[in-house]
């Protein structure tokens, strides 16, 4: 885009459009240009906060559409809006970066897929776990030879609780309880969208597919998909999980979601450790590494949560600049759609899914 600043426009003004602001509002190549959300309150509050007090606030994204000075639209609205707030954004000829999951179905994937090659503008489904520091120099090592060649990789989530997190709205809670609205559970369909991504990215694409998930209380009262597990079987052949544990006394250091996320690689000659994803327990490595013989700690990166966000945010704004391919592309977002969806149907029969 040949322009002196990048227009944008965030549509959602929900508690986590904080992280993805933060980018847009330090790049100097960016402009926060119009807000919109159904509460103008919150939209303006928000404006405030990010210090983009010239921003337009709208409540009708169509309005946001319209406008000429918006290049880059942010989608962050519950899932079953993902689909037609995006089909319009590129109709109108907007760069689009759409929040996970991209759709509640594959029917739906494959129209936003179809609307992405077609469209004058980039698209970009939102995954900042790809960006994560300590997950960016992991993929280094690997490159690099350091394990060899993977083999398994087992993926920890664990939320718990946190006297410093987020106060999270009853109304985000709320939709995400209805499936019509979210599309899957809020611990494997949504939540898990990171970890599917982290296991696509290391490990390639899984030709199976099985789950168990169970069902769990919250204090808050929402209803949690856990205890659950998702086993992979991918080319190779290679295996991987992911499992999801609540541990509702368990005291998690965050300034976000409580919760705790936990990586482990192991290839043919060494083994790779990710800690503190969207929090931390204690005071680990973000980053270990058995090679050789011989154990090393990676300490010297960012590793807090947030710089996955602008990290995430400043590549697709140097592919509007530059040119290249975004993180995750719609087709990209699909496979992992797949997988999630695989997730979730395994899970309610009890059969393996096949994806290949």
């Amino acid at each position: 885009m040949k322009k002196d600043k990048i227009g944008i426009a965030i549509i959602g003004t929900g508690r986590i459009s904080d992280l993805h602001a933060a980018e847009y509002v330090s790049n100097p190549n960016c402009r926060i240009v119009a807000l919109c959300d159904l509460s103008l309150d919150r939209a303006s509050e928000r404006a405030r906060a990010w210090g983009a007090g010239g921003a337009v606030i709208e409540t009708d994204y169509i309005e946001v559409l319209q406008r000429e000075d918006v290049d880059l639209v942010e989608i962050l609205l519950p899932h079953h809006l993902h689909l037609p707030v995006a089909l319009d954004a590129m109709e109108a000829g907007k760069a689009v970066s759409l929040q996970k999951p991209m759709c509640k179905s594959e029917s739906e994937a494959d129209r936003l897929v179809e609307a992405a090659d077609k469209a004058a503008a980039p698209f970009k489904l939102f995954e900042n776990f790809l960006f994560h520091p300590p997950v960016l120099r992991a993929k280094e090592l690997i490159k690099e030879g350091a394990i060899g060649e993977p083999v398994s990789i087992r993926i920890k989530s664990n939320p718990g609780t946190s006297k410093t997190a987020w106060n999270v709205p009853n109304s985000a809670i709320a939709w995400r309880q209805d499936r019509d609205l979210s599309g899957g559970g809020p611990l494997v369909f949504d939540d898990g969208h990171h970890k599917f991504a982290l296991a696509w990215s290391f490990m390639g694409m899984p030709s199976k597919v099985h789950a168990f998930a169970e069902s769990s209380r919250a204090r808050s009262g929402e209803l949690l998909d856990a205890p659950a597990i998702i086993s992979f079987l991918f080319p190779g052949p290679k295996v991987g999980s992911f499992e999801i544990a609540y541990s509702p006394d368990l005291e998690i250091d965050t300034i976000f979601y409580p919760q705790d996320d936990r990586v482990e690689i192991t290839g043919t000659s060494g083994v790779i450790w990710i800690n503190c994803g969207h929090g931390r327990l204690g005071d680990p490595p973000p980053l270990a590494m058995y090679s050789e013989g011989k154990t090393t700690e990676f300490r010297d990166m960012a590793s807090t949560w947030e710089h996955s966000f602008l990290l995430s945010a400043r590549h697709f704004v140097d592919v509007l600049i530059k040119g290249g391919e975004p993180v995750l592309t719609a087709r990209e977002g699909r496979q992992i759609l797949r997988i999630a969806l695989a997730a979730e149907k395994s899970a309610r029969t009890g059969e393996s899914v096949l994806l290949h």
